[in-house]
Order: structure tokens, then sequence, then C-alpha cells
């Protein structure tokens, strides 16, 4: 009968993998003897490093020496792994518990889960306007959701299409175009001064896309005086301009809706229908609108 201790067995690398297997399925002791094992290697490895300088010292030194001071290290770390050890493995256990369980089919192809969530990648939606912090984006959708649900049900479309048209074009209300005497001209929607408008104008120099390419140029544009004069504004500039007949043709679909408008020539952005689509939908406006995290289901 062998005298070795059953501590011994955190060193088998044969139950390696009996032991990641089960931990993948957060069986409490497989993580805990998973945990145990890398406890016992690494206690090896210092032991080892301890001492491994001073071999040409002693006077039994040979391979014969080299291998039984092996074993001793094995065993001597097995034995301060055993119980509750050093607390590394208390340690390892406590970040691997508290770290998020991965998705199903979320481990990596060896196996091993990381030890902490990865957080998402926060994806600008316009690189020329930053992101806006969730205390002004509410303000922002408080100051135009009445207008926005008025405008939306004659267009009949989700407000929520409109909100994020508006926060696209100014940046969630950071940069709405300003009047020569600094006042908000509230044009939310980014409607220039063509030959038949006869209100206020304020020029502005603005980012079109020709064949792909941005460039920079100066323009006119409407200004209001108040947010529902620039809502009703803009139903009756999309309502009575013919070119703007099939986005009306939308169904109740936001998202036709946008699209519409964007093979119209609305915006010179290839991107800004997709664009007002990850507004509508995303994260920011959800919070803006007090909706629950996990909805996830579009509405037409």
């Amino acid at each position: 009968m062998s005298n070795t201790p059953v501590t011994s067995n955190v060193n088998d690398f044969g139950q390696f993998a009996k032991l990641r297997a089960s931990a993948r399925d957060h069986d409490p002791a497989a993580l805990q003897a998973a945990a145990k094992q890398f406890e016992s290697l690494f206690t090896t490895m210092l032991l080892k490093t301890a001492h491994s300088g001073d071999s040409n010292g002693d006077l039994l030194g040979g391979p014969e020496a080299d291998i039984y001071r092996d074993l001793y290290d094995q065993q001597l770390a097995a034995h301060l792994s055993a119980g509750r050890g050093l607390g590394i493995a208390d340690l390892l256990i406590k970040q691997l518990q508290s770290a998020k369980a991965p998705d199903k089919g979320g481990a990596a192809a060896d196996g091993s889960f990381p030890l902490t969530a990865p957080a998402a990648p926060a994806l600008p939606l316009d690189a020329s306007r930053p992101a806006a912090t969730p205390a002004s984006a509410d303000s922002f959708v408080d100051a135009i959701q009445p207008h926005a649900e008025k405008a939306a049900a004659e267009l009949g479309v989700p407000s929520r299409v409109l909100v994020a048209q508006a926060a696209l074009e100014t940046g969630w209300g950071q940069h709405v175009i300003k009047n020569a005497d600094g006042s908000p001209s509230y044009n939310f929607f980014g409607i220039k001064a063509d030959a038949g408008w006869q209100g206020a104008k304020v020029s502005k120099a603005t980012q079109e896309f020709s064949n792909g390419v941005a460039h920079t140029e100066t323009a006119q544009f409407r200004s209001y005086s108040s947010p529902a004069e620039a809502f009703g504004d803009y139903v009756k500039f999309v309502k009575s301009n013919p070119r703007y007949a099939e986005a009306l043709r939308h169904n109740g679909s936001g998202e036709q809706y946008v699209q519409g408008l964007q093979k119209a020539g609305y915006a010179t952005d290839p991107a800004y229908a997709q664009k007002i689509a990850n507004i509508a939908y995303g994260r920011t406006l959800k919070a803006a609108l007090a909706e629950p995290a996990a909805t996830t289901t579009r509405v037409a």
C-alpha cells in the first residue's frame, strides 16, 4: 500500500481534463478541485525557483538528487495547498464566481472561460457627433417627445423613429444649429432653407457625402421659433415633397420610412437609415424612455 497522501492527486494531470469539463458545467466541487490544482502547481513552481540556483552547493548533488528534490517539492506543495492552503485557490474561486456566467456555447475553443466578463464596446453612432450622457439624452427626449408623438401620428410612424432622427441630426441636442445671436434654431432635422422657404435662415458648415466620400460645405438652414414649429414644418416638408411619396408608403414601419427617406435623398450619408434605426432601438433611447433593458422586440 502506498503512503502517498490523498492530496497528491491534485497534481495528477490525467484528471485535469475531467475537472475542466466539470468546471464548464459550473460544478462547485470541480471548480474547487481545479483551483486547488492550480494553487499546488503554482506552489511547486515557487519552490523550484527558490532553490534553482543552489544545486552546485548540494553535498549529494547530481541527477538523482534533482529527481528526489522535485518529488519532494511536489509533495510539499500538495501539503501546503491542502485544507485552507495558501489562499490562492480561494481567491481564484471568488473571482470565477463573481464573473458573469457565459452564454451557452460561450466557452473558448480550449474550453476555458474568461475570468471577467468582457465589456460591450461602445460604438459611436456618428463619429462627427459625440454620444450623449444619460442625463443629456433624458433632457433632450423629454423636451421633444410630445412634439415627436404628434408629428409621428400625422406621419403614421412610431415616435421613437422621429426622436432618433432628431438625435442623430443634433447629437442628442448638443449640436442644434444656433442663430447668429446664439439662440437655438430648433432645426432638429437638418432641413435646409430652399428657394421656397420664407422664414428665418441660419448659415452653418455641414458634412455631406459625394460618391461615399465626406466633405464639408456651408449651407443655409431653416430656423424656427420653437420645437413645435420645427416638428410641424418637418411633417409639412415630408408630406408636401413628391420625392418622399415612397417613404410615406411605409405600412406603419419606421424602418421602411427612414429607408425611404434615404433612397429619396433626404441625406447624403449612405448609412443614414441604419444610424437612425440603431438609435431608435438602442440602449440610450430605451433608457431615456424608461423602457425595460430586456426589451428587444422592435415596434414596426
